[in-house]
């Protein structure tokens, strides 16, 4: 049941730990609720890497909600530190990044697009 959809019903439903993992800026991530009909919101399960890179969306806000570890986001040039149950909104347009031996939770609004990632 990784993420189960079924256009009769008004739910969906998505088990993390079922989907596979793919390379995003931030490290490795899990991503649930990406569909054509669903433009709302996404949320993603992020394991961060050491050599996550700093980007910025022009049309996504994004929520950070730290799930596991300790480390720093880097929001247009301010250190920000992290720990469990931290949690930050992130504006279009703030070039971000976060540091850490971290698990987070990543939702998107609205969804998840991958051709709004932009580096300097």
């Amino acid at each position: 049941m990784p993420d189960t959809q079924d256009n009769q019903k008004g739910y969906r439903v998505a088990q993390l730990d079922e989907i596979s993992a793919v390379a995003c800026p931030c490290g490795q991530t899990r991503r649930a609720f990406v569909a054509a009909d669903n433009p709302v919101a996404t949320l993603h399960m992020v394991d961060i890497s050491s050599d996550s890179r700093a980007h910025y969306h022009q049309k996504l806000t994004e929520i950070y909600l730290v799930l596991e570890g300790e480390g720093h986001m880097e929001l247009d040039g301010d250190i920000v530190p992290l720990r469990p149950l931290t949690s930050v909104l992130i504006k279009p347009g703030c070039r971000h990044r976060a540091v850490g031996n971290l698990r987070i939770v990543n939702i998107p609004v609205p969804a998840f697009d991958p051709t709004d990632e932009h580096f300097d």
